[in-house]
């Protein structure tokens, strides 16, 4: 089973680069969005196939995700609950019959960090919520979490430490859950590799010489960890300021 992420900050930009190429070739079982950017209506795209699940945000132009998917999920909800992150359409879960797929777009703290304390409540409350799922079955929770987990996990560690992305806070939160039930699938396949980055600034060169952060993830619960293939990250799609991110997992009827 082929899962990809990607947060493709505005799905009808990234189609216009050439978005369904890549879409076509990678030909995974289900697909998710992250920063769509768009209300319902402003686009549709034909996917033979898959069923489409979109969550708006009331926003004009912001936030936004979606998943794409070949198998029919059991049920499909949106967001926590809580009204504000509701209104900014950052969470879809899709519910199978073995497993659980949280797709997610964390909200980011601000360059200043005035939206770290909402940041952090935010960030509570979704790891209660995949707890909660965990204790129910396996669940394979994965997005722009907007944060560098370790050192490892952005170029310029030194100068950015405490900075939007990089806080202590942030990064305990990250810890909280690779430390309780979940794997961070990457490190899992490769634990020690520097330079595999995510995300890039538009600013010139930058992509080039690779000055990157690792913000976008699969995560998942640790009794998954015997059908985990492989887990990898597409630097060199460049359709959008991140780049795709996969995962292969043995097939869900193997799933506990």
């Amino acid at each position: 089973m082929k899962l990809v992420s990607w947060n493709v900050n505005g799905i009808r930009a990234c189609v216009r680069k050439g978005f369904l190429d890549y879409f076509h070739e990678v030909d995974a079982d289900i697909f998710c969005l992250q920063e769509t950017k768009l209300q319902e209506g402003q686009i549709q795209l034909e996917l033979d196939g898959y069923y489409q699940y979109w969550n708006y945000a009331i926003k004009k132009g912001y936030s936004g995700t979606a998943v794409f998917t070949k198998v029919k999920p059991l049920s499909v909800s949106y967001g926590l609950g809580e009204e504000n992150e509701q209104d900014e359409g950052r969470i879809i879960t899709l519910e199978f019959e073995k497993f659980y797929l949280v797709n997610v777009y964390t909200p980011n703290s601000k360059r200043d960090l005035t939206r770290l304390e909402y940041r952090l409540e935010w960030e509570d409350e979704l790891y209660s919520y995949l707890k909660s799922l965990d204790a129910d079955k396996p669940v394979v929770y994965c997005g722009d979490l907007n944060v560098a987990h370790q050192e490892i996990d952005l170029k310029n560690y030194k100068t950015n430490r405490g900075n939007s992305g990089f806080t202590e806070e942030e990064r305990g939160k990250m810890s909280r859950i690779v430390g309780t039930g979940f794997i961070d699938t990457l490190r899992h396949f490769h634990p020690d590799t520097e330079g595999i980055y995510t995300w890039w600034s538009y600013m010139k060169t930058i992509r080039e010489r690779n000055v990157g952060w690792r913000i976008d993830y699969f995560i998942v619960s640790e009794r998954l960890v015997d059908l985990l293939k492989d887990s990898q990250v597409h630097s060199q799609i460049l359709r959008s300021d991140h780049c795709p991110i996969m995962l292969e997992i043995d097939s869900p009827d193997k799933l506990v």
